[in-house]
């Protein structure tokens, strides 16, 4: 492609980008847009996505309390087991219990939680994970059936989670939600919003991810009274906005953005100074890496505002991280279980207070499992793993999916304990689509492995909302 050709599909890309909505500050993907049908919408939704980066360990999150599970569990990680007397508490007592008599508790640090499975408004997932479609221990070892690319790697499965993709994808299943829905919001560019930064999960073809720091929108400029001088301001803003960029069709193009980004931000800071107080406490963040309260309690003030940002349908992304525990898993674990707990505990009590519990769904994700056998102190990188998901909407006080069997060596089990899922990223994240409001003849456009499911056991939605 010459010089001249790439210019013009970069401006063709920043047009269309300008037209869906301001991008958010300092982040403008100009990934390839794709046609999408829009759906609309006469109420308001949320999905929050509450992603775990590094892979949480899922056998000292949702602990096997029978007696034959708890058995194979405490001799596969003697070092690491709770001792089964302290997960009485935070057994779990499920409308439903499982076929097989599989037990489970919570870990001690997520007692917090408890109260919400047992009012039925969470649910827990099991034996989640990436495939490109149905597979079992025999397909996986003749590797005969397709498989996700780079199992164990952390950023290929990040990203395998959040798009259907490896490392490199130009969308995720968050964003190509919004590609379907943002037509339907008064101002498209807050279809999808992230609290921690940037991801994949949000990028649409179409719809574009904005940024928004723990307390409010981040400005385009660092210093907003830049030493006191109202004519430097003004002077930079005219450069953000194009306005004195001249006739290039470049510069007017992005000087565009620039303008859309700047109006986005004054929209949204002068919303959120209306938002209502809200009275739950969140908890303080401890340090940097556990700032995952704060990020829920800016998701929940603007929600809090939808209705003034004309917005109907919502997707936000949170994160929190240190999930790699190769070492100090006795120690670390429950303290970054801790801060996930007050966390959610406190963003689900303030949709309560807000009269938004229904309207809004919480899920978690992470890279993958870890492996059910010890190394030292620590546990290695695995395949499946356990999930919540919390809101006025989910059919909780129950699991969903079919429980591993916990055998080193088991049908479940590549190695060491490493589970093969029995339940796709796709059939999880098609289920929260579908309470979206994505018909299922979209669900290709968003998930496009989710055909390889329709025959499974659990289908192509599982039911928990």
């Amino acid at each position: 492609m010459n010089m001249n050709q790439s210019r013009r599909a970069f401006l063709k890309r920043a047009s269309l980008l300008s037209m869906a909505g301001g991008a958010g500050p300092f982040v403008m993907n100009l990934a390839a847009i794709g046609e999408a049908a829009a759906a609309t919408a006469s109420d308001y939704k949320a999905l929050v996505c509450v992603f775990l980066y590094g892979g949480n360990d899922h056998a000292n999150t949702l602990v096997p309390y029978d007696t034959a599970q708890y058995t194979a569990y405490r001799a596969q990680r003697s070092n690491l087991a709770f001792d089964h007397a302290k997960l009485a508490p935070t057994l779990l007592t499920p409308s439903a219990p499982l076929p097989s008599g599989a037990q489970y508790a919570l870990a001690p640090s997520l007692a917090k939680l408890l109260p919400i499975f047992n009012a039925g408004k969470m649910a827990v997932m099991l034996n989640v994970g990436t495939l490109v479609q149905p597979t079992t221990k025999a397909q996986f070892n003749a590797r005969s059936v397709p498989l996700p690319p780079k199992l164990l790697s952390h950023n290929d499965q990040q990203n395998y989670w959040q798009a259907s993709s490896p490392e490199g994808a130009t969308s995720g299943w968050g964003g190509r939600i919004g590609d379907l829905l943002q037509s339907g919001n008064g101002t498209s560019a807050l279809t999808c919003i992230n609290a921690s930064g940037n991801a994949v999960f949000l990028t649409g073809r179409a719809a574009v991810q904005y940024s928004i720091a723990a307390n409010g929108p981040v400005g385009l400029y660092a210093r907003s009274n830049l030493n006191g001088s109202a004519n430097a301001l003004t002077l930079l803003q005219s450069l953000i906005s194009g306005t004195v960029a001249g006739n290039h069709e470049l510069g007017t193009t992005l000087g565009g953005i620039g303008s859309r980004a700047l109006g986005l931000y004054t929209q949204l800071t002068e919303a959120l100074a209306q938002a209502p107080t809200i009275a739950t406490p969140f908890p303080a963040a401890a340090d940097t890496a556990s700032s995952l309260g704060a990020q829920l309690q800016t998701v929940a003030r603007l929600i809090a505002v939808s209705l003034q940002l004309g917005a109907k349908r919502q997707v936000f992304f949170v994160s929190t991280g240190r999930f790699d525990t190769h070492d100090g898993l006795a120690t670390l674990h429950p303290t970054l279980l801790t801060n996930l707990a007050d966390a959610l505990r406190a963003f689900y009590d303030t949709t309560v207070e807000l009269g938004v519990a229904n309207q809004v769904t919480t899920f978690t994700a992470s890279d993958f499992g870890r492996a059910l056998t010890a190394n030292n102190d620590g546990t290695d990188h695995g395949w499946g793993s356990m999930q919540f998901v919390l809101g006025g909407a989910v059919k909780g006080g129950r699991y969903y999916g079919r429980n591993p069997v916990f055998a080193n060596g088991g049908p479940d089990d590549i190695g060491q304990g490493r589970l093969i899922p029995t339940m796709s990223v796709d059939q999880y994240a098609a289920t929260m689509a579908n309470w979206f409001g994505i018909p299922a003849s979209d669900l290709p456009t968003v998930l496009p492995n989710i055909g390889n499911f329709a025959g499974s056991v659990l289908g192509t939605n599982v039911g928990f909302v």
